[in-house]
């Protein structure tokens, strides 16, 4: 699972970078570039189709007795900010990193609003509130260029970053009261929300209409959002794309982890532990907080059993406790070919057949023998392709309908497939002696504009100008619209070639056999 930070080097690409400065000689006026916050005033850039104001400060800088506490209100500023280029990205491992050498701070909760021109009706716009993934320890809200959702969609665009890895979720015991550690980059998160509601009216947005969206680790955020106290109230519809909604730690296990981090980082004395980690430097704790000899090997991420997140977002929803919101859900045809795809570009080598009942006990433990019945090698081209059907199928496509079915006993639920098999794709996944199909990310560039794959052909411009109406009407309404059905009714399949309602998701994932496994 490591190889997640291969993700970001290979499909995210950056936005732009620049200096900040003060501009001490615009005046708020009737200026499109120039809009009031709570905190002071910015100016932005007014661009065919869309303004942009970009690295705005929504909390106050993380650092010093800030780091490890939730996010406390941004300072105010006098003179008008500029508000043209990116903030710095949140800490993160670089490895593998080729967003041209952006900047990476501790000093890192901005946000940057899209909207559409100025009209001289002055309608208030639905806004999207956008969460990005990375596995919670890579990647930004800048990469995800919004022009084409804000100007053909005609709503508000926030992107955001939030504290990762260790500094946005070390759940160390010293560093808080018991079950109020951990989980802090998913205050920013919550504290982003609270300032679209408190500032969005100013930039033409409507706080009344916020509906908060996220892909792979954003979409899990948007998960623990539909339960989590503090969430509560911030937004009236969600979308989660490609969600594992099920990935949480819980709170024993997740300060284990944390201890045994402090320990390798020379903070092993519990009764100082804090202070000594206050002190580190920030490069330091660029490393994500992986396991140290605890069970499996996952990832870095929100912590269950706690004052922030109380609940297990899955079993919240088995139990009708989510928030009561329309929701829009869904993964793509292929998710985990793009991860055997990475760790053999990582290796260089193949899967052997020998292999593949050890991959399956690592990942399915007591079920691997069951698993390896229902996807026998001989149903496969080769052992990566039948390994990634098990995890597509098992962790996220079965899953996610059934997490859709339960959230819609209470608001109308939409569930879709991503199913171009021919999706733009970066070189290296080209490369590869199997095909990647519709994988895991690939469905961003058809929503925003990130770059880093070969131009999508006529069919998927129109695919990509479909998913936006979609996503867009969702925004504005709360239904996708179009030839949509409610979860209960199907799927809808997007592809190039007509996108559609269909009945046969269960069968072509097997959920009927996953299901069974609970």
């Amino acid at each position: 699972m490591r190889v997640v930070l291969a993700v970001v080097a290979l499909l995210l690409v950056a936005g732009c970078s620049g200096s900040r400065e003060a501009d001490t000689s615009a005046s708020v006026s009737t200026d499109p570039a120039v809009v009031q916050t709570g905190s002071g005033t910015l100016r932005g850039v007014v661009a065919p189709g869309h303004r942009l104001f970009a690295g705005i400060p929504y909390a106050a800088p993380p650092v010093g007795a800030l780091r490890w506490q939730d996010p406390e209100p941004a300072p105010p500023w006098d003179a008008v900010l500029d508000a043209t280029a990116f903030g710095p990205r949140c800490m993160q491992d670089l490895t593998g990193d080729i967003e041209l050498g952006r900047q990476t701070d501790e000093d890192c909760l901005s946000l940057n609003v899209w909207t559409p021109p100025v009209s001289e009706d002055r309608a208030p716009k639905p806004v999207m509130v956008w969460i990005h993934g990375g596995s919670f320890v890579a990647g930004s809200g800048g990469i995800y260029d919004s022009r084409r959702l804000v100007s053909r969609g005609d709503v508000v665009v926030v992107t955001l970053n939030y504290r990762l890895g260790a500094l946005g979720f070390l759940a160390h015991p010293a560093l808080g009261p018991p079950g109020a550690v951990g989980n802090y980059g998913l205050a920013d998160q919550q504290a982003a929300l609270r300032w679209v509601r408190d500032n969005i009216a100013n930039f033409g947005g409507d706080p009344g209409k916020v509906t908060v969206a996220g892909e792979s680790a954003g979409g899990m955020s948007v998960c623990d959002h539909l339960v989590a106290p503090g969430s509560e109230g911030l937004f009236g519809a969600a979308v989660v794309m490609s969600g594992p909604c099920q990935a949480q730690l819980a709170l024993p296990a997740a300060q284990d982890r944390s201890v045994a981090y402090a320990a390798d980082l020379g903070c092993g004395d519990p009764e100082s532990a804090a202070e000594c980690l206050r002190a580190l430097p920030a490069n330091k704790l660029r490393t994500p907080i992986w396991y140290y000899g605890i069970g499996d090997d996952q990832l870095s991420g929100p912590v269950t059993g706690t004052a922030a997140l109380p609940t297990d977002p899955v079993a919240a929803f088995g139990e009708g406790k989510a928030a009561k919101v329309p929701v829009l859900m869904g993964t793509t045809r292929d998710e985990w070919t793009l991860f055997v795809a990475l760790q053999r570009i990582r290796d260089g080598r193949d899967y052997t057949p020998e292999e593949y009942p050890r991959l399956l006990s690592d990942t399915f433990g007591p079920d691997a023998a069951a698993v390896a019945q229902r996807y026998p090698l001989s149903d496969f081209p080769n052992v990566a392709l039948a390994y990634a059907a098990t995890v597509t199928d098992g962790v996220l496509a079965c899953p996610g309908k059934r997490w859709a079915r339960e959230l819609a006993a209470d608001e109308n639920v939409y569930f879709y497939e991503f199913n171009d098999r021919n999706a733009p794709a970066p070189d290296p996944l080209k490369a590869l002696p199997f095909p990647v199909g519709a994988s895991h990310s690939l469905e961003l560039r058809y929503l925003f504009d990130v770059g880093g794959a070969s131009p999508p052909d006529p069919a998927q411009v129109e695919l990509g100008n479909q998913m936006v109406d979609y996503w867009a009407s969702f925004v504005k309404t709360g239904s996708p619209g179009g030839d949509w059905s409610v979860v209960s009714d199907g799927v809808m399949s997007l592809q190039p070639k007509g996108s559609r309602m269909i009945d046969d998701f269960g069968a072509t994932h097997r959920c009927e056999f996953w299901d069974g496994l609970q």
